[in-house]
């Protein structure tokens, strides 16, 4: 919930604390063919770009490339989508480094780190490299709408680790695995792939057609909303899912842009004393020193002028990478608290 402050700031007075220099735009691969590697790590939020997860991908043993080709055929064999492949190297990557372990935390063992004290299965079956790769196929299928979601998360639901953020690390290299080993070419051509600023507008669309809807709290649509709910939902329009809650959203909704660089459909947060671990409220920036936002208990969705406070925060969250990379951003000039 937003507090109801009403002091004017010039956005530029963040130079100290945003700093100087444009947000590093996501690799898009150039020459030939589109592969899955430069498509699919620049298409949502999530990746750092194809030469990234060419660099990380380097760096692994013959043994886990080895799991990594058996984790592809595995997929092939079952008819599974390449994200399914991504999800599950992922995993892997971030459990044991690709590694069949016949040790862990607790009884944890293999490489997604299994336990049989939990129900995966026997010492001997989550020891057994096919047995594990099924296992973790059979579960992420059991999982509602996983081909939807980033693929870090959908590792987590499967998982159900008590760390669940340091799946998405290693998306960039999963990505460029499946497109080397599994010889996977992009879900389109990537000047097919939708930029932020189209996927913006999507979300922006819906997020209008929603105004003078009241505010409940942990309302998510289609008749009330709260701030994350109304965010949330915006941006599924668009076909971006991003997590519910404001403060997870900021964490995990997308990447990091200064704020005198936001451009329509990013989203904009405060929190106390400007800390990201106390974001209170979210809302979608619509250009121009706009935000377009669901207030507080007794209000409703609304267009409101962008305000500070002593807290807005630095840094927006885009939901959707910037496609081509050299597409500009619309600055924020200025704002109101």
């Amino acid at each position: 919930m937003r507090k109801l402050v009403v002091a004017f700031v010039v956005l530029a007075g963040f130079a100290g604390l945003i700093g100087v220099g444009a947000v590093t735009m996501l690799l898009s691969g150039g020459g030939g063919r589109a592969g899955w590697s430069s498509c699919s790590s620049n298409l949502g939020p999530w990746g750092d770009g194809a030469e990234q997860g060419q660099r990380d991908a380097a760096k692994l043993s013959g043994e886990s490339i080895g799991i990594v080709q058996r984790i592809i055929e595995i997929g092939q064999q079952r008819d599974l989508p390449p994200r399914a492949w991504q999800i599950a190297i992922q995993a892997g990557k971030t459990e044991s480094n690709l590694a069949n372990l016949f040790h862990g935390d607790r009884d944890s063992l293999g490489i997604f780190q299994m336990r049989p004290s939990m129900g995966w299965g026997t010492v001997q079956q989550v020891t057994d490299v096919d047995y594990q790769i099924n296992k973790f196929y059979d579960v992420l299928l059991e999982v509602p709408g996983w081909e939807e979601m980033r693929p870090g998360t959908a590792a987590q639901k499967v998982e159900r680790s008590a760390f669940p953020l340091r799946y998405h690390k290693w998306e960039p290299m999963a990505a460029h695995l499946v497109s080397a080993e599994g010889d996977v070419s992009g879900i389109t051509a990537c000047d097919e792939l939708p930029s932020a600023s189209v996927l913006g507008g999507q979300a922006l669309q819906y997020a209008h057609a929603q105004l003078g809807k009241p505010y409940v709290w942990g309302a998510a649509g289609p008749d009330t909303f709260d701030c994350s709910g109304l965010t949330q939902q915006a941006w599924k329009a668009a076909g971006v899912e991003i997590p519910k809650y404001s403060q997870t959203q900021y964490f995990q909704g997308g990447v990091h842009v200064p704020l005198n660089q936001a451009q329509p459909g990013d989203l904009v947060f405060w929190g106390s004393g400007r800390d990201p671990k106390g974001i209170h409220h979210v809302a979608l920036y619509l250009g121009d020193e706009k935000v377009l936002h669901a207030p507080q208990p007794g209000e409703s969705v609304e267009i409101e002028t962008l305000w500070d406070g002593g807290e807005l925060l630095p840094m927006v969250v885009r939901p959707a990478a910037d496609t081509p990379p050299q597409e500009a951003a619309v600055p924020a000039a200025g704002g109101e608290g």
